[in-house]
C-alpha cells in the first residue's frame, strides 16, 4: 500500500511537471536586430564613424602630397598616425558600446517573452534541429513597442 501511494505520487508529480513545461524556445538574433530601430540607428551611428575616419584619411592623403620636405613628410605621418589612433580607438569604443546595448536590450526583451510564453529555455535558431516555438517576432514587437 505504501509502495502504492509512492507510485501515485510519483506519477502525480511526473505529470504535473509535464503540463508545466512549455518548452524550447529559439530566436533569430540576426532578424531580431534587423528589425530593431535601435539596433538600426547604433549601425548608422558607427558606419557614420567609420566614413567620418575614412574621410580624415583622404584629408590626410591631400595634404600629404603638398609637403616638400622628408622632414615635414615624416613629422606628418607620425602626428598622422597619433591622430588616427586615436580615432580608431574612439571608434572602437562607440562600437562595442552599442554593441553591448542592442544585446541588453534584446536579451531583456527574450527574458520577457521566456518569462510571458512560459518557456523553459531560449536558445540561437541554429541550434534547434527539430522542434521548439520561434519567437523571434514576440522578441521584435517588445522590442518596437518602446520598452526597451
Amino acid at each position: 500500500m505504501k509502495n502504492f501511494k509512492l507510485l501515485l505520487l510519483g506519477a502525480g508529480l511526473l505529470l504535473g511537471l509535464q503540463a508545466n513545461a512549455a518548452g524550447v524556445g529559439y530566436i533569430d538574433y540576426q532578424k531580431v536586430q534587423e528589425n530593431f530601430p535601435f539596433a538600426q540607428q547604433a549601425v548608422k551611428e558607427i558606419d557614420s564613424k567609420a566614413l567620418e575616419m575614412q574621410q580624415f584619411m583622404v584629408d590626410k592623403e591631400k595634404q600629404y602630397k603638398n609637403l616638400d620636405t622628408p622632414l615635414k613628410k615624416q613629422n606628418f605621418e607620425e602626428q598622422t598616425a597619433r591622430e588616427f589612433k586615436l580615432k580608431e580607438d574612439a571608434y572602437m569604443r562607440l562600437k562595442s558600446q552599442k554593441e553591448e546595448q542592442v544585446y541588453n536590450k534584446i536579451q531583456a526583451a527574450t527574458k520577457q517573452v521566456l518569462v510571458e510564453q512560459r518557456l523553459d529555455a531560449i536558445v540561437d535558431y541554429r541550434v534547434i534541429f527539430v522542434g521548439g516555438v520561434d519567437i523571434s517576432d514576440l522578441v521584435i514587437q517588445k522590442l518596437k513597442s518602446g520598452q526597451f
